[in-house]
Parts: structure tokens; sequence; C-alpha cells
């Protein structure tokens, strides 16, 4: 679920425990609040950077989080470079032996 970020409309005029800006956690289809939860006053929503959301930026963080990542080298034929222990470096289509071992990175 999402993290919101609020900043009281009369920060000068607000001494409730939240402070002038505060975050909630709220569903992305609920509207926007318009009155602080803690002291009913007038409240707008704020645009800032996600830093909680993004993808891994190399091979080896895509690989320590369990995904598999092929890279088209030839027709027909991708490199595996997240490739762990016994898998095959290149998989080959038609060739079930070469592909990833998925039941080995995902867990129920």
């Amino acid at each position: 679920m999402p993290t919101y970020t609020y900043e009281h409309a009369d920060e000068a005029a607000c001494g409730c425990r939240l402070g002038a800006a505060f975050e909630v956690e709220q569903p992305m289809k609920d509207a926007a609040l318009a009155k602080c939860p803690e002291c009913g006053r007038s409240v707008h929503r704020i645009i800032t950077a996600s830093f909680g959301i993004g993808a891994p930026k190399s091979n080896a963080d895509l690989k320590s989080l369990g995904f598999t990542k092929l890279v088209k080298r030839d027709n027909g034929v991708y490199e595996n470079v997240t490739a762990t222990g016994t898998e095959s470096k290149y998989v080959k289509a038609g060739d079930r032996s070469t592909l990833p071992h998925l039941k080995k990175k995902i867990g129920d």
C-alpha cells in the first residue's frame, strides 16, 4: 500500500502531534485526505520522490533477489546473466535442459 505525505495548510496554526507534514498509508483508490486525522484542520497532499519503489540497478541485484534475467544473444539463444549454481549460462529455444531452475528460486 502506498504512503502519501500530507502537509497542514496553515503550518503555524497547527500544534498536533503529527507535525506540519505527516505520512499516511492508504490505498491508491482512496481520495486524498482533506482534513488532518489528528486535529481536523485542512491538509493537502504533497508530491514526494518514492525511494521504495524501483527496479534493481544491476544484474547482481536481480540475482540476489531471486530474479532471472535473459538477454537475447542470437536467434533463439539467450544469455542467463543471473545464472546460479548448475543453471545453464545460455538458454536455447526448444532445449528444456537449458531453462532456468525456477522451482529453486520461487518458494511458496
